[in-house]
């Protein structure tokens, strides 16, 4: 529950503040364990990521031995439990792991993944929000494995090619690969606390918005184009969750930025209001060939960029964000907090 709850309720509670930069060391701990077993690492979040294990088999055995030992040199390295879902797409996996929380092991053998998903709500796959979920309990769908049963021709009437999308998943079919990051830097992102929950799709949007301009700036300032968006998302329960999408072109654009981070924003968001929400960005260029003639960046992102260089950040802004005053707070690759401005 909100901290202002909790205080009406016990005040004589001993109340701890967060430590974001100790969060932050101790994701890198825990980063530099799964980096032990694999050298495709993808995080998605300061506690989350994918690791492709194919060419670990002659080192440390299959995935269930891998995922044993690497629980096993977290808890060791860190005090940490971890659960783990091994799986051979990311969607399984991250369900998997989700199964038996905390310190659980899921393992979903190949050619099994329809009949896992299958008896599972719908809420579980990816890019399924409360509007797509009442869509589908229109259609009578409440399960996945209903969702994988329905005819392709139906779906699209209602949802169209969203509905193409979750039919495969919801089949099991995920052919994305996991994209480890390159370099020093793993991911870029922004995020922002209200002072004040917010339960307006207007603001929440504009919020949005406003963090996906911001992280594009960076990734543009560091000559960086990324392929993985992850939104931080947050409601007045404290409930945190992360959400990851892979596009198909590495990407410094706001707009693109903003329509993923709004795609996963309509997947988790539910009737309650929102306390946080951040967007990070990753896979800088990684896992594909970057196209030799591939365009620069737009023409009016690079003025804009030109104008805050000289004016200061923020001078040139969207005309639909005039109407949300506050400021973000920022957090840099690090994970360290920045004063607003």
């Amino acid at each position: 529950m909100p901290i202002s709850q909790a205080w009406k309720r016990c005040p004589q509670g001993v109340y701890i503040h967060p430590d974001m930069e100790k969060y932050a060391a101790v994701s890198r701990e825990v980063m530099e364990v799964l980096g032990r077993f694999s050298d495709c690492v993808e995080p998605v979040s300061i506690d989350e990521a994918f690791l492709d294990v194919t060419g670990s088999r002659r080192a440390f055995g299959d995935g269930e031995t891998v995922a044993a030992r690497l629980k096993d040199a977290v808890r060791k390295g860190t005090g940490l439990t971890a659960s783990v879902g091994v799986a051979a797409s990311k969607l399984v996996a991250k369900v998997a792991s989700d199964m038996r929380k905390p310190d659980g092991l899921v393992v979903v053998p190949p050619g099994t993944e329809a009949a896992f998903l299958a008896p599972l709500p719908i809420r579980r796959l990816w890019g399924v929000g409360p509007k797509t979920e009442e869509e589908l309990a229109r259609l009578g769908v409440h399960t996945i494995g209903a969702l994988a049963a329905l005819a392709p021709e139906r779906l699209a009437r209602r949802l169209g090619t969203h509905g193409h999308d979750l039919l495969r998943l919801a089949r099991g079919e995920d052919e994305r690969p996991v994209v480890a990051d390159p370099g020093e830097a793993k991911s870029l992102g922004q995020e922002h606390t209200f002072d004040q929950d917010v339960s307006d799709l207007g603001t929440l949007r504009g919020t949005l918005l406003d963090l996906s301009d911001a992280v594009a700036r960076r990734l543009r300032g560091h000559g960086l184009r990324a392929r993985t968006i992850t939104l931080k998302y947050r409601d007045e329960t404290f409930r945190t969750l992360t959400r990851a999408e892979t596009v198909a072109e590495p990407t410094d654009a706001g707009d693109v930025l903003f329509h993923v981070a709004w795609r996963l924003f309509e997947s988790v968001h539910a009737d309650r209001r929102v306390r946080l929400l951040g967007i990070y960005s990753s896979g800088f260029g990684a896992g594909a060939q970057l196209d030799l003639f591939a365009p620069p960046s737009r023409a009016s992102d690079r003025v804009r960029d030109a104008v805050d260089r000289r004016f200061g950040e923020g001078t040139l802004t969207r005309a639909s964000l005039m109407v949300y005053p506050e400021r973000r707070h920022s957090l840099d690759r690090r994970g360290s907090r920045r004063r607003p401005r």
